[in-house]
């Protein structure tokens, strides 16, 4: 069994692909440096990302895939599903050795997964977008705490910069603990050194800024005045908006 290496980067997977083809051996099992070795290695290889080997695959790629495609590989590397790695190793193997676009070739196990795998992480990004809620900080920065099912913050950051580009705001993940910060000019990507506070969904009051309470208690307002009693529906309610991110809701807290 012959196992790569690698940085658990995306750029690192398309070195992978490089190496392979130039070595010309391809690997059974693809693993983060530092994982422990299958019982039955009998070779392996270190892959040192290389961002030129990296953007020559990639490359290929977009020669023989759309847009869409391209955008479906990279929510599959979001979804931290167990084996996406070597699911994309051999996607993007099959799409460099066919001789004309494989991705809507659904009679293959791995173009068929894949797709899957990219719309679950789609509707994830679209759940961020409809139930991120910011709050205002005593500094005037906006904050928002998420934690979805897969590392799907990436793909929201640019339309909240589009929406609202004229305020500081901050979007956290906690549960993998990363962030992004936006000073109304540039986005960086930030980590909280004490964030175990925060893993309740919500700011301390001593952080909040002094309207903010007011806001938050007018919106849970506005939020019960809305409902019709006697058309709630707790199962369709569910449906739409899941469960588990009411604790990140304040209407719903």
């Amino acid at each position: 069994m012959l196992v790569f290496f690698y940085d658990k980067t995306f750029e690192g997977l398309l070195t992978c692909v490089f190496d392979a083809y130039s070595r010309k051996t391809f690997p059974d099992k693809i693993l983060a440096i530092g994982d422990v070795a299958p019982l039955f290695m009998t070779q392996s290889h270190d892959v040192m990302t290389d961002e030129s080997k990296a953007n020559r695959v990639w490359a290929a790629i977009r020669t023989k895939l759309s847009k869409i495609a391209c955008n479906m590989l990279t929510h599959v590397w979001l979804s931290e599903e167990e084996g996406s790695e070597e699911l994309l190793f051999r996607y993007i193997c099959k799409t460099i050795d066919a001789p004309a676009s494989i991705e809507l070739n659904f009679g293959d196990n791995d173009v068929l997964r894949t797709a899957q795998i990219a719309k679950q992480v789609s509707k994830e990004q679209h759940f961020l977008k409809m139930f991120i809620r910011f709050q205002k900080a005593a500094d005037d920065v906006f904050f928002a705490p998420v934690s979805p099912k897969c590392n799907a913050l990436p793909l929201v950051i640019e339309h909240f910069v589009d929406r609202f580009a004229d305020q500081k705001w901050i979007i956290y993940d906690i549960k993998r603990r990363y962030g992004y910060y936006y000073d109304m000019k540039t986005t960086i990507e930030i980590t909280l050194e004490d964030d175990e506070h925060l893993l309740s969904g919500k700011l301390d009051e001593s952080l909040l800024a002094q309207d903010e309470k007011i806001f938050q208690e007018l919106w849970k307002g506005y939020f019960k005045s809305m409902t019709i009693k006697e058309r709630i529906n707790p199962k369709l309610q569910r449906q739409h908006m899941p469960k588990r991110f009411w604790k990140l809701l304040i209407e719903k807290q």
